[in-house]
């Protein structure tokens, strides 16, 4: 089970000094950690708060299906990019390539 990044300054110290990992629907960022940790930034871009708060839902179940295969535990945090439609299946695939090009996956 991941734990939710929450501060300020371990979200700057991500930006500032984690790895970009692109994929067609997100731009992830990691950093090598002690145990997983999963933090989101989903701008005002992507429209008002009812449809924000719905991107980030499909956003941490798809980070929940995919973090089993995680072979190095690290802190990430998953951009989405703008898009018509955003769907789980979507955010699922474009996580696991992103990781996987980086050799994250098992």
């Amino acid at each position: 089970m991941f734990t939710r990044l929450k501060k300020n300054s371990d979200f700057q110290k991500l930006f500032a000094r984690g790895k970009k990992l692109f994929s067609p629907a997100l731009i992830v960022l990691y950093l090598p950690a002690k145990r997983t940790q999963m933090g989101l930034c989903v701008s005002k871009k992507h429209g008002k708060s009812v449809k924000r708060n719905r991107i980030k839902r499909l956003l941490r179940e798809a980070f929940r299906a995919v973090e089993k295969d995680i072979a190095k535990s690290g802190a990430f945090i998953l951009i989405p990019k703008q898009a018509e439609v955003y769907s789980l299946e979507k955010f699922e695939g474009s996580l696991k390539r992103a990781l996987s090009k980086e050799g994250l996956l098992r």
